[in-house]
């Protein structure tokens, strides 16, 4: 293995000096206290997709957002069985022990695994050639049923409406939790759906009772 630098590795080096000298050293007060311990109020589950950092779209410093990110920005359905249950357990740790007072699931457009689970293209592949994709967005099968009857698969009006149910999708699976229903039934805690579009920068948030989202203005 060679210890030489790549041209992606030194852009992101540069970037890390960047932030020594901009970030972290206007604000070393700030680092000294996060390194007591973290307080975030709001996590946020959101696409791995490059360009929907949510840390840059709501303009946040550190330690103000528990963010996870995952393929589609997918919760999956609370259950007990053995296995690695990477979301569930963030999900436990911060509404159990960090008690964030608010959740919120942003889906983006042009997202690639919305994509993938309406043309269905990688169904029965082999894990480690799609089957962890495949299975994953799988989730979203009963959502995608009425979405391709009506528009088809190959439209980008279908694509967004099944961007957009996918935030509705992980919502009701939030709700699945014991956690959060009790505390969602308390009013100790908020669920939110949002979307990002990336084509105009904009974010939206759904309205539960109506089911529609509209653009933060």
């Amino acid at each position: 293995m060679s210890n030489e630098i790549s041209p992606e590795l030194e852009e992101l080096l540069a970037g890390y000096r960047r932030f020594r000298e901009k970030g972290w050293q206007p604000e070393r007060e700030r680092w000294a206290t996060l390194q007591e311990g973290q307080e975030p109020r709001v996590m946020v589950i959101a696409c791995s997709d490059s360009r929907v950092d949510p840390s840059q779209i709501f303009d946040v410093s550190p330690g103000e957002i528990f963010v996870v990110r995952n393929v589609a920005a997918m919760v999956p359905p609370f259950e007990t069985n053995p296995g690695h249950h990477g979301v569930s357990a963030a999900l436990e740790f911060a509404v159990q022990v960090l008690k964030v007072s608010e959740v919120v699931v942003m889906g983006h457009g042009m997202c690639g695994g919305c994509k993938a689970a309406l043309t269905q293209e990688l169904h029965g592949a082999e894990p480690g050639r799609g089957g962890f994709i495949a299975n994953w967005i799988s989730m979203l099968d009963e959502a995608r049923a009425p979405i391709a009857e009506q528009l088809g698969t190959a439209s980008r009006e279908a694509e967004r409406a099944m961007e957009l149910a996918g935030v509705k999708v992980s919502l009701d699976h939030l709700r699945t939790f014991p956690c959060v229903q009790t505390k969602e039934g308390s009013g100790k805690l908020k669920l939110r759906g949002a979307y990002f579009a990336i084509s105009d920068g904009l974010l939206h948030l759904l309205d539960e009772e109506t089911g529609e989202f509209s653009p933060i203005s």
